[in-house]
């Protein structure tokens, strides 16, 4: 079973197989982590999310849909490549937002086994700009990723990076 870390810093410096980016559904950059990312990436990461929304939009479907994720390369990044997964916005938990969250680090860790990567660092989704309750979020995210790991035995080892000091105390206190 692949060992659970919690660390606080910034998620563009871990040298990790993949890193995951709290992306809106445009996938085109924006603020918090997403806006981190692309920065830290340079202009190549965001060619490559533009080539992606367009070919999903002229598919007839949404760059990527709430709960969704998508790989992409690293770039500028200390790591082999991006995952862009998209968390709900909170609207008070009557829509779905704890089963498109779950499901945001499901896929996520999904997509890092199937392309062969062992090492996986997640931000905490969701809990920023679109407004979820941080300990939801945290024990939602440490619960999906604890039912995820038996159907990804690549996966070694997964770091929960929080920004600020509330999300790695709550984390720290879930994860015991």
């Amino acid at each position: 079973m692949a060992e659970i870390e919690i660390n606080q810093g910034d998620i563009t410096k871990f040298a990790v197989d993949v890193i995951v980016n709290a992306a809106n559904s445009s996938l085109l950059g924006g603020g918090g982590v997403d806006g981190a990312i692309h920065r830290a990436a340079g202009s190549e990461l965001l060619e490559e999310c533009r080539r992606i929304a367009h070919t999903r939009r002229e598919a007839g479907t949404e760059p990527c849909p709430a709960g969704d994720a998508v790989l992409t390369g690293a770039y500028k990044l200390p790591c082999k490549g991006v995952i862009h997964t998209v968390g709900p916005i909170w609207y008070g938990g009557g829509r779905g937002e704890a089963d498109l969250l779950a499901s945001s680090y499901r896929k996520s860790l999904l997509l890092a086994q199937e392309t062969g990567f062992s090492t996986i660092a997640f931000p905490n989704i969701s809990t920023g700009v679109y407004g979820y309750p941080k300990e939801e979020a945290a024990r939602i995210a440490l619960e999906t990723i604890k039912k995820t790991l038996p159907h990804t035995p690549g996966i070694r080892r997964v770091i929960f990076v929080c920004f600020d000091e509330e999300n790695y105390r709550l984390y720290r206190t879930l994860a015991q």
